[in-house]
């Protein structure tokens, strides 16, 4: 199963194991199963601590595994081939299960273990999907923590009849005790808090008590961390309060044009960005939305306030405000009723789970059109609908969506609904020059038509341009003093990671000025 190089490497990382490891294959006679067995004796040929049993017998799905310590039975399960982006989902239960430390704080991990009532977890994934494998070792993570929790991740290419009788439309799916728990990305810290609300109550009070800042971050994403780190090389009070530290980013799979990383995925980059503020003396406050701004009075020593949804709020002497952007919605009837029921936003997460399927792309600038390309391999059709007369993408991208024979593309085209029953099953959009109305029967809907900035809760508080970005000035400067931006949030053209990155980088030195010559001392 696992080529030369791959093995070595398995060896390499099994050798931090210091405890016995126990897999218990459930396994029947399909292909699936053959697939399956070859990569745990792979699994267990690379380490003396691994030891391996098949059964044929028992009630869990096949082809399934279970990675335990000796007389335990709780540990996690990989229903299907843990390959792709979730091969680290596997060796990093490995290791958890063999006493190697998961990199968590132990606060966390305490609450994980307080946690006093059975859950049994079940999450869908496919192998191409760059959000799972967060899920995945989150859910993980919790079961070798904690008996009381189980959880079992369900590759859906495997188990394609459970796609369909839960009908299934995105992943990662969550279900807990058989309920539909939640979809799409969620981090450890997110799932705890849908848990334990006891757990985010305590949070805020506890950041309810913390000190003024210096320089107060909102939002976690590049521009949100270059900033933390350049105020905090200054020496001052930093502080970074980020709804999902990351942001956006960790929707992204490839990055190929960051100078200096010849190529990336989206949740290694913000790992490595989280990883890099980590390193100063910066206070991350994660789960942690804004939802107020209120700026100082004038009178030299008062402090800016950011209000949060929690009921918490935070003081400090400046503030930088990086809170990105998110998918635009395109707010035609459907479109909410349908989400993770045929709508979806990530071609490259929810695309294989439409094999064979026909689908619509909604947008046909860079966006859309690389969604097109990218699911016509997948599915069986897929018809690309722009607004605009013409599609705006490069030049070598439409040719390449021209050479498509599964593809039909309509511009000058409005959608104007989304229709589905219990799911998506079609798409009305009117042809703009005539003003006909046209369906387009399919079971699935990908919407591709750019961003809006997330600045809803600064409105009538800083100036805002008709898009409703945050103007700045040449140093980030928003239209109140102290109070600085930048990033994906901002006027500033041209939406990129670096961008974003050398705009946070601005801000913080912009407020670092500001600091210096402002009446209140820095500490």
């Amino acid at each position: 199963m696992l080529d030369d190089a791959t093995k070595a490497q398995l060896q390499s990382y099994l050798e931090r194991a210091s405890q016995p490891i126990e897999i218990v294959a459930s396994l029947d006679d399909s292909e699936a199963s053959g697939e399956v067995l070859s990569l745990l004796k792979d699994v267990a040929a690379s380490s003396p601590l691994v030891t391996l049993t098949e059964s044929r017998d028992d009630p869990h799905r096949k082809p399934s595994f279970s990675i335990n310590r000796p007389g335990e039975n709780h540990g996690p399960r990989f229903a299907g081939l843990p390959m792709g982006h979730e091969f680290t989902s596997l060796i990093l239960a490995l290791l958890q299960i063999g006493g190697y430390p998961p990199k968590v704080e132990q606060e966390v991990l305490e609450q994980i273990r307080a946690l006093d009532r059975d859950l049994d977890f079940e999450v869908y994934v496919s192998l191409t999907c760059h959000n799972c494998p967060d899920v995945v070792q989150a859910l993980n993570l919790m079961a070798v923590q904690n008996p009381r929790i189980k959880t079992t991740m369900i590759e859906g290419g495997t188990f394609q009849d459970e796609i369909k009788e839960r009908e299934i439309m995105g992943v990662p799916t969550v279900f807990l005790n058989g309920t539909m728990f939640g979809n799409g990305r969620m981090s450890l810290e997110e799932i705890l808090a849908k848990i334990d609300t006891s757990g985010t109550e305590r949070e805020a009070k506890k950041i309810d008590a913390k000190d003024p800042f210096d320089v107060l971050i909102v939002g976690g994403g590049p521009a949100g961390a270059a900033a933390a780190v350049y105020a905090a090389r200054k020496g001052i009070r930093t502080g970074v309060a980020s709804e999902r530290f990351g942001g956006q980013v960790l929707d992204t799979l490839g990055i190929e044009n960051f100078i200096s990383i010849k190529e990336t995925e989206g949740p290694k980059f913000a790992h490595a960005l989280e990883e890099h503020v980590r390193n100063y003396d910066v206070d991350i406050m994660n789960l942690q939305r804004a939802k107020a701004l209120v700026p100082h009075s004038g009178a030299g020593k008062d402090l800016i306030e950011v209000q949060l949804e929690s009921g918490a709020s935070l003081k400090s002497k400046s503030v930088i405000i990086s809170t990105g952007a998110r998918w635009r919605n395109i707010n035609v009837p459907g479109e909410q009723e349908f989400k993770n029921k045929g709508v979806a936003y990530c071609p490259h997460c929810d695309g294989p789970l439409f094999k064979g399927k026909r689908v619509a792309v909604i947008g046909g600038g860079n966006s859309g059109v690389e969604a097109a390309i990218d699911l016509a391999g997948i599915v069986g059709h897929v018809t690309l609908i722009e607004y605009d007369t013409a599609l705006r993408a490069d030049a070598v991208l439409q040719n390449k969506l021209k050479s498509l024979a599964n593809v039909d593309v309509f511009t000058n085209a409005q959608t104007t609904e989304i229709t589905g029953d219990q799911k998506v099953t079609g798409l009305v959009y009117k042809d703009r020059a005539s003003g006909e109305l046209k369906t387009v029967a399919l079971e699935g809907v990908f919407i591709q038509i750019g961003l809006v900035p997330n600045t809803d809760w600064l409105k009538g508080v800083v100036e805002l341009s008709k898009h409703g970005e945050i103007i700045v000035d040449a140093r980030g400067q928003t239209s109140v003093p102290g109070v600085f931006a930048a990033g994906d949030a901002t006027t500033v053209p041209f939406k990129q990671i670096i961008i974003a990155a050398g705009d946070g980088a601005k801000a913080a030195l912009g407020a670092f000025d500001y600091l210096i010559r402002s009446p209140a001392t820095v500490h």
